[in-house]
């Protein structure tokens, strides 16, 4: 199991799970693009990375929902490394809460996210993984396994992430691809929970789960050579306790 030399693309990298992520393949050997929005945190992560680790870095500034750009977004990583070994879906978000009270277009902003823009993604990566015999990694969530009625839309996107990861893997298995779905609990990141505060600022640290360590269970899938590594679900120690 080695990452060395392979090439990486992560989604939402300019954060959290994404970011922490990127450093991790990183410090396992592999080459990684790093996709979000804001360009100028990119750049800084990629130089931050380049100077720890003996890796090359790329940065492809995407938007997710934007088909066009998730095309670009492989197509470049593939042009300037020569291949694609391993696809992070990472980006997502989670906006609204009350179904009475979310607008249309918080709705149509998850979908847009979590839904289109995993689809898009992997369906621009699937020919060059088959070329590698490489991994895909699906960042899913405990809503998408259990009811979260504090944000039902976005549960909605998580379960639709697990069930498509689930059913490409039966697809694209025998052509020898892994697909993994990793699945955290609340994660200390910038990530905003329906009562509008991140879990950032929600938490203190060691209170729950750490972007690193969910970066370290994607990095585990993503280095399998032959094996799948199917679904890992990271889970803060007191979870069901709440129920």
């Amino acid at each position: 199991m080695s990452l060395q030399d392979n090439v990486a693309i992560v989604t939402g990298a300019s954060a959290g799970i994404g970011e922490a992520t990127a450093r991790a393949l990183a410090r396992e050997g592999a080459n990684v693009a790093l996709a979000a929005r804001r360009r100028e945190r990119l750049e800084e992560i990629a130089d931050d990375i380049e100077a720890t680790s003996d890796v090359e870095t790329l940065v492809v500034p995407t938007d997710v929902r934007d088909e066009a750009e998730v095309e670009a977004m492989v197509e470049t990583t593939v042009e300037t490394f020569g291949r694609l070994d391993v696809l992070v879906n990472n980006a997502g978000l989670g906006v609204g809460g009350d179904v009475a009270e979310t607008t249309s277009e918080e709705y149509r902003l998850m979908m847009e996210t979590n839904v289109d823009g995993v689809f898009f993604a992997t369906q621009a990566a699937v020919p060059h993984l088959r070329e590698t015999e490489g991994n895909l990694v699906f960042v899913g969530s405990f809503a998408g396994q259990y009811p979260r009625p504090a944000n039902p839309i976005y549960a909605a996107t998580k379960w639709w992430v697990r069930g498509f990861a689930h059913s490409v893997e039966g697809q694209i298995g025998p052509d020898g691809i892994g697909v993994s779905v990793v699945n955290p609990t609340e994660v200390r990141t910038e990530f905003a929970s329906e009562s509008g505060e991140t879990f950032e600022e929600r938490f203190e640290p060691g209170e729950v789960t750490e972007p690193e360590e969910i970066a370290e269970a994607i990095a585990f899938a993503a280095s399998q050579d032959n094996s799948t590594v199917h679904e890992i679900d990271l889970y803060r120690r007191d979870k069901f306790a709440e129920w």
